[in-house]
């Protein structure tokens, strides 16, 4: 069966990311291993319950302070939080227009406010406009959605919502509990691995690539 439709997950697949520079950045507060509480294999139950919404940012920001002998202010926080992300590279947001000519495209993302509110005022200051209104058919967060990967209720409420057929559906994501998720609930799913960017597997699948050149 075609694919029609594609879910995108956003950070290391869409958004350029880098785990080790929280922890590099908390290890200068006092806060050693912190590799170990944060990592894109896991993490601890208190930042699922921040990236599902489930606690607030100042709630998190406290959790984050038991863990230091250094009295952390609000802004420490948040530069150490948010010195994960990277950016997009133009060529990527570029590729993504093409492919909503063609398809049906969405984004489901594990993220939480912190970094949320980061990202989305600088895309739009870098971009000019909101990327996930205007590029993705929806964008689902998972501190707005109040679900996050790898539970598969995430994919049955967005499937459910948008009345998608799974057999007709992609999703693309470079964590492996996250793929077998999705491949969970009939979708079907491909694994970004070792360094592989969603431009190299649009130039190398032609199936795919033939529906937007």
């Amino acid at each position: 069966m075609a694919i029609k439709n594609i879910i995108f997950d956003l950070g290391g697949v869409i958004y350029d990311i880098r785990y080790e520079n929280i922890a590099d950045k908390f290890r200068s507060y006092g806060i050693t291993e912190f590799e170990k509480l944060y990592s894109k294999a896991s993490q601890t139950d208190t930042i699922d319950l921040f990236e599902e919404g489930k606690i607030s940012p100042a709630e998190f920001r406290d959790y984050l302070r038991t863990l230091s002998s250094v009295s952390l202010s609000d802004e420490q926080i948040d530069e150490a939080w948010n010195a994960i992300l990277i950016g997009i590279p133009k060529e990527r947001l570029e590729l993504l227009g093409m492919l909503r000519l063609k398809y049906n495209i969405f984004l489901y993302s594990n993220t939480n406010q912190i970094n949320y509110d980061k990202f989305t005022s600088e895309l739009r200051e870098k971009y000019g406009f909101d990327i996930f209104e205007v590029t993705f058919k929806k964008a689902y967060f998972s501190q707005i959605l109040h679900i996050r990967k790898p539970k598969t209720e995430g994919f049955k409420a967005i499937l459910s919502e948008q009345g998608l057929n799974p057999e007709e559906t992609l999703f693309i994501d470079d964590s492996p509990q996250h793929i077998e998720a999705a491949r969970k609930v009939g979708i079907n799913a491909y694994h970004l691995t070792g360094g592989e960017t969603i431009e190299q597997l649009f130039m190398c699948n032609l199936e795919l690539r033939q529906g937007i050149v």
